[in-house]
């Protein structure tokens, strides 16, 4: 399966500038290529580069990874976390030559990290490796009798800038771990995160394709932007990525990629998001936990070809779920955390309230597919147990190259998704007798919050607020509506007759006559 440890995520964060540093120790693989020493690329280094690397590699069989060395190798987690870059060592920026705001810091082999990745810097056009080099780290605690060999190389790398402070310098986004990836914007807290792709995610086997290289150009002196070219590897598909990263309040990531599979038949997914979600309102929570809800994200937004803005809340299965979202040219879908009242979940070292929303939008068609989303089984909040992703109809096959590109968003601000009213809570109550009439048998109730968008103009006009209502199981007895001045907007009653052990996907939304004045609230009920 896919899931992260988080609870060695979290204790990494202490690491680097306020808790920033990023990873999933549990997400490095062992198996495939290794990365050889490369001579620098000629000058003049274009992505053609990298797309000629990818393409030469899918021709050829995967080998095998590279043996760590030894004292590497044994050192646990918390061994590697007393590891760390000196920061007055960190490369672009420290001369008059350029790099700007953006500083490169390395992350060290070791522990889960076992596969060799190699950093370039790009400067003038030309690409230079970035040699290992013990006096770049502090080790801190971990100590090694003899030193290590100077081919050692990282197991990533992460990018630092004036995020927060200008006077300071904070982690934008870090490369850690097999293709996974995160980064933020101002003001917010490390959270959900991306990979670059997902290699038969949810089945018994998953691949898990890695990073072999990056080159990272140095940015003019007063730039606000950076350009970071990989070179992805795998069973499944060899891929030439492009990223340009650009912070702020709101950080955006785009991203173009050219995938050459290697083989046939793997399922693919693209813009692969992952998250957690532990408990939230509505649902039980371990009698052990003083928090109210435990989440990275609390949602799905999907945003159909059609207009329609889908949500869909997250939940913390018994068993793993997959729910597929079928359309064509899709506008977009993300990983939202809406809820940002600390109260709601009181905790003071991991600041939920704080964490991004990640929002994908893609650029150009994307064509037939279906957004995918995984929920599996999560005893605490260790571990990532939330993905969605764009997986498309047809899987690319060898010899046929596939381009796509999108741009992924940082937020803390989701008013200006899904423009219209939004569905902020769900809850599930005992339906009440009416007219003097027994509740009928297996019947539930659910009531749904609205608010938001032109909702707050209807509040003395109830009646002229209609539910629309549908389910693909059952039978809906009834739905009413009744305004909510505390959220300004409206509760919606759902009466649903479903034979235990049955299951209906259920969706509700409300209009004004032909006006659509709310997203569209759907989730899976199962009847007890």
């Amino acid at each position: 399966m896919f899931e992260i440890d988080r609870r060695k995520l979290v204790a990494s964060l202490a690491l680097a500038m306020g808790g920033a540093a990023t990873g999933r120790a549990a997400a490095q693989q062992t198996g495939g290529a290794a990365p050889q020493p490369q001579q620098s690329p000629a000058p003049g280094f274009s992505h053609e580069d990298v797309l000629r690397r990818a393409r030469e590699l899918a021709s050829v069989p995967l080998s095998a990874a590279p043996a760590l060395p030894e004292a590497l190798a044994k050192i646990d987690q918390d061994a590697w976390r007393e590891i760390r870059f000196k920061p007055e060592r960190s490369l672009l920026g420290n001369n008059s030559n350029g790099g700007g705001s953006f500083r490169l810091q390395p992350w060290h082999l070791g522990s889960s990290y076992r596969r060799p990745v190699i950093v370039n810097t790009i400067r003038d056009g030309i690409a230079t490796p970035v040699p290992y080099a013990a006096n770049l780290f502090d080790y801190g605690g971990t100590k090694f009798e003899k030193p290590l060999p100077v081919n050692t190389g990282f197991a990533g790398f992460r990018l630092t800038y004036p995020l927060n402070d200008p006077r300071g310098f904070d982690e934008v986004i870090s490369f850690l771990g097999a293709s996974f990836f995160r980064f933020v914007g101002r003001g917010q807290r490390p959270g959900a995160s991306t990979r670059a792709l997902g290699v038969n995610v949810g089945g018994a086997n998953e691949e898990l394709p890695f990073f072999r290289e990056f080159w990272i150009e140095t940015p003019e002196h007063a730039a606000d932007k950076i350009t970071i070219h990989a070179l992805l590897d795998g069973e499944a598909a060899t891929g030439a990525y492009r990223f340009e990263l650009r912070p702020g309040v709101d950080t955006t990531l785009d991203v173009k990629l050219t995938l050459f599979a290697r083989k046939s038949g793997a399922k693919i997914s693209f813009a692969p998001l992952t998250s957690m979600f532990h408990h939230g309102e509505g649902g039980q929570r371990a009698k052990a936990d003083y928090r109210p809800e435990a989440h990275d994200s609390d949602g799905l937004l999907i945003h159909t070809s059609a207009g329609e803005w889908l949500w869909r809340p997250l939940r913390n299965p018994s068993a793993s779920e997959v729910s597929a979202f079928m359309g064509k040219d899709m506008r977009g879908f993300g990983l939202l955390q809406r809820d940002r009242n600390f109260e709601h979940y009181q905790d003071l070292d991991l600041a939920y309230e704080r964490r991004p929303s990640l929002w994908v939008e893609p650029v150009g068609d994307w064509g037939e597919g279906h957004v995918e989303l995984i929920e599996s089984a999560a005893a605490d909040e260790s571990a990532d147990n939330i993905m969605a992703s764009w997986v498309p109809a047809a899987a690319p096959e060898p010899g046929k190259p596939l381009s796509l590109a999108y741009r992924i968003t940082s937020t803390l601000d989701v008013a200006r998704l899904s423009p219209a009213g939004r569905a902020i809570g769900a809850f599930q109550t005992q339906p009440k007798a009416s007219n003097g009439k027994a509740v009928p048998t297996n019947s539930h109730r659910l009531l749904i919050d609205f608010a938001d968008g032109d909702l707050p103009f209807f509040l003395n006009d109830a009646a002229a607020v209609e539910v629309v209502a549908t389910a693909s199981a059952g039978q809906i007895l009834r739905t009413f509506v009744t305004p909510n001045p505390n959220v300004r907007g409206f509760r919606v009653g759902l009466d649903l007759q479903l034979e235990p052990g049955q299951t209906a996907d259920l969706r509700v939304s409300l209009r004004n006559g032909t006006h659509t004045l709310t997203e569209t609230w759907t989730t899976p009920f199962k009847g007890e």
